[in-house]
């Protein structure tokens, strides 16, 4: 067995970089193709969610194939392969093993314990199966880790160390509320019929929204999820389907808002959002603020944390190493406008957008002169710090809930910032489960990988030698016939009976000394490091190596027509 896989997923990548490697369908096929058309590669598979993606693949040289797979993972998710690079963890033969099963038992879940990825790993096996790109290695690795994660959920309480990402989404916008009591009577937007989409279409109907409008772009997808809400024995919500060009009137009436699609793009602007609730219809007036501070809520707000700076106006990736993203910062090229809003920015005030700066170029140069000027004798950009904080006006409460699960990201993320509106997207549910609780059942859930782990490679292992063993018996009864025909030569009278009682005796001569080596030969080469036996045994009974590779192929193509033929 010469498993690899390379990937990246929500542990070893931020949310911005997984968003851009995310992979489309088609995409998904052509890197399957070019896996099993790579040199190192002999089978491929491709487990890509909303926050991992993952390249599995038999490969029969470790470095060569860690090369390989990562140069087709860079190509075709459009990211260059020297930033990717950073991101890519590597796993190898039992650890391989050992990092599937934990994913299908939702160890390696954002959410630990959700159930939604045994899904996920079992469309990504019907896609290579479909493909012909997985063969006999994959195949019993996916179904394995589809047994396993079953195994996890039916003997261990791992559901309750989290929920789907629906539901954990959903607790996050209920802020501490029950989602049943924060749900109810609320009317509920969902953009996109998969899989995702359908589960939060499903959460909600069953924590009692009044009202669930599907918009897809695909009309018949959309009639049938809402078909499928509208026959569920536990719940009676009003369902109906809409184009996706009704998106933005719909904004306008509904109170929740989840999106999960496969676009490429933003499906949800800052725009349309700002501009579906301020035509909200029957919307509530903002109170708790003054006429001035509620014109003010109704742009984009100042943000309550200090740690993303999403608004900061300067180019926050240009900032030299150890500078403030307060203030200091290399001011080479920016011209006087922009460090006016930086500086109006750190003072908490803005300036109106569009203004070029008072003097031109010329106060341009003035203005960076002076302060590279300054820079030269204190050694630094002087640092602009905010004041102490002062009585804010209070957010008003929102009135728009935005649910964004998709992988790019369908909502923009100003949204975050948008008076009235509250979105939890990929990268704020990855903060907020990070301090999650670990629940008990975890450490069993673990224990049973490990057992899993170890059963899965012995049985790999076992299965390697196997052909070797058939090809020495072949090789035996060869013999064995063609010694009874050299004695039927010299005893040409023998007859039938005697005949037979001779060829069984030989037989079970050959049997008894071959039974022993054979078992003994099993059990060692089950173990860790007893991939070499097979080569032993060749080398000592002088097998002919097509002679054992025909037995493989045998076996594969049996096993293929078994696939293809389905359960009895």
């Amino acid at each position: 067995m010469s498993l690899l896989v390379v990937g990246l997923s929500h542990r070893s990548a931020p949310v911005s970089v997984l968003e851009r490697a995310s992979l489309s369908v088609d995409a998904q096929t052509k890197l399957l193709q070019d896996t099993v058309a790579a040199e190192p590669a002999a089978e491929g598979a491709v487990l890509a969610t909303c926050n991992r993606i993952e390249l599995y693949a038999d490969v029969d040289k470790f470095h060569a194939g860690v090369a390989e797979l990562s140069t087709l993972l860079a190509q075709h998710s459009g990211v260059g392969l020297e930033e990717l690079t950073p991101y890519l963890y590597v796993h190898y033969e039992d650890r391989a093993v050992h990092h599937l099963f934990s994913v299908a038992c939702g160890l390696d879940s954002m959410v630990v314990g959700e159930g939604q990825i045994l899904g996920q790993i079992k469309d990504a096996l019907a896609r290579a199966q479909e493909l012909h790109t997985a063969g006999r290695l994959l195949n019993d690795l996916f179904q394995q880790a589809l047994r396993v994660g079953k195994r996890a959920h039916s003997e261990t309480g791992i559901d309750r160390a989290g929920q789907s990402l629906v539901t954990f989404g959903l607790e996050q916008l209920a802020v501490g509320a029950p989602v049943e009591t924060w749900a109810r009577d609320r009317k509920a937007l969902v953009i996109g019929a998969g899989s995702m989409s359908s589960l939060a279409a499903a959460t909600l109907a069953r924590a009692g929204v009044d009202e669930i409008v599907i918009a897809n772009r695909t009309p018949e997808r959309a009639e049938r999820l809402v078909q499928i809400l509208a026959e569920g024995d536990d719940t009676d919500v009003l369902a109906r389907a809409v184009p996706m060009e009704s998106v933005p009137f719909e904004l306008t009436r509904a109170d929740v808002v989840v999106s999960c699609t496969g676009a490429t793009g933003l499906v949800l602007t800052a725009e349309a959002i700002a501009a579906g609730v301020e035509g909200r219809v029957g919307r509530q007036p903002v109170v708790g603020l003054d006429d001035e501070a509620a014109e003010a809520a109704d742009v984009l707000l100042t943000p309550t944390s200090v740690g993303a700076e999403e608004n900061c106006p300067l180019d926050l990736s240009a900032v030299r190493p150890g500078f403030s993203v307060m203030g200091e910062a290399a001011v080479a090229g920016m011209d006087a406008a922009t460090l006016e809003q930086h500086a109006a920015w750190a003072a908490g005030t803005t300036v109106e957008r569009g203004r070029t700066g008072r003097g031109g170029p010329e106060a341009d140069a003035e203005l960076i002169g002076a302060l590279a000027a300054t820079a030269s004798t204190a050694g630094r950009i002087p640092e602009r710090r905010r004041p102490e904080p002062v009585a804010e006006p209070s957010r008003p409460e929102p009135v728009l809930f935005l649910l964004d699960l998709a992988m790019p990201r369908d909502v923009d993320a100003a949204a975050h910032r948008l008076a009235g509106v509250r979105l939890v997207d990929i990268e704020s549910l990855a903060e907020a489960s990070a301090d999650a609780p670990m629940a008990a059942d975890v450490d069993q859930v673990r224990r049973i990988v490990s057992d899993e782990v170890a059963a899965f490679g012995a049985a790999q292992r076992a299965a390697h030698i196997t052909p070797t063993v058939v090809a020495l018996r072949t090789m035996a009864a060869d013999v064995v016939a063609g010694e009874m025909a050299r004695l039927e030569g010299r005893l040409p009278g023998l007859d039938d009976k005697h005949r037979a009682e001779i060829t069984q005796t030989v037989r079970r001569v050959v049997d008894k000394l071959l039974h022993a080596p054979t078992v003994r030969v099993k059990q060692l080469a089950a173990e860790p490091g007893g991939a070499g036996y097979a080569d032993a045994l060749r080398t000592l009974f002088d097998l002919d190596p097509e002679t054992v590779a025909s037995v493989s192929r045998a076996g594969e193509s049996t096993e293929k027509n078994a696939r293809n033929r389905g359960p009895a």
